[in-house]
């Protein structure tokens, strides 16, 4: 009787796996992506967000002005995916920055660390020699839910 419940249970475990489950999150409360890609793609408790530039959500159009108001129009657009997903800043693990010219790591890290004032996730930066539209910065970003 104890094998016939134990293998009984062990089936039932066995069924129970989850199979990852990848869903498209999309808003229009960030920019529409200008490609074949999707603004994030979610699996199971972890949100991939594709990198964004400092588009406008309304008009498409690269906002104007210097690193650090493209840096915060980034922020939110990057912010916007998240909360779509129903995630928010405290969830990220991991971030890859684009910056077109290093020289301006200072004042994007001075707005970026405005986002991340607590447990600031894994970072990258790296300075890529074009990005898409001209833009001064790109971000993408890993979520994690626990």
């Amino acid at each position: 009787m104890i094998r016939l419940i134990t293998a009984l249970s062990i089936i039932t475990l066995i069924g129970c796996e989850s199979t990852p489950q990848k869903k498209v999150i999309a808003t229009n409360k960030a920019p529409e992506a200008i490609g074949p890609y999707s603004q994030a793609i979610q699996v199971n408790s972890t949100l991939y967000l594709a990198g964004q530039i400092a588009l406008d959500p309304q008009t498409g159009q690269l906002v104007e002005g210097g690193i650090e108001i493209q840096t915060h129009r980034v922020m939110q657009n990057l912010e916007a995916v998240l909360n779509e997903a129903g995630f928010d800043f405290g969830d990220v693990v991991q971030t890859q920055v684009y910056l077109s010219d290093l020289n301006h790591y200072k004042p994007m890290n001075a707005v970026y660390a405005k986002y991340f004032s607590e447990s600031p996730p894994a970072r990258a930066v790296v300075e890529a020699s074009r990005i898409p539209r001209d833009a001064l910065v790109e971000m993408m970003m890993v979520a994690q839910k626990p």
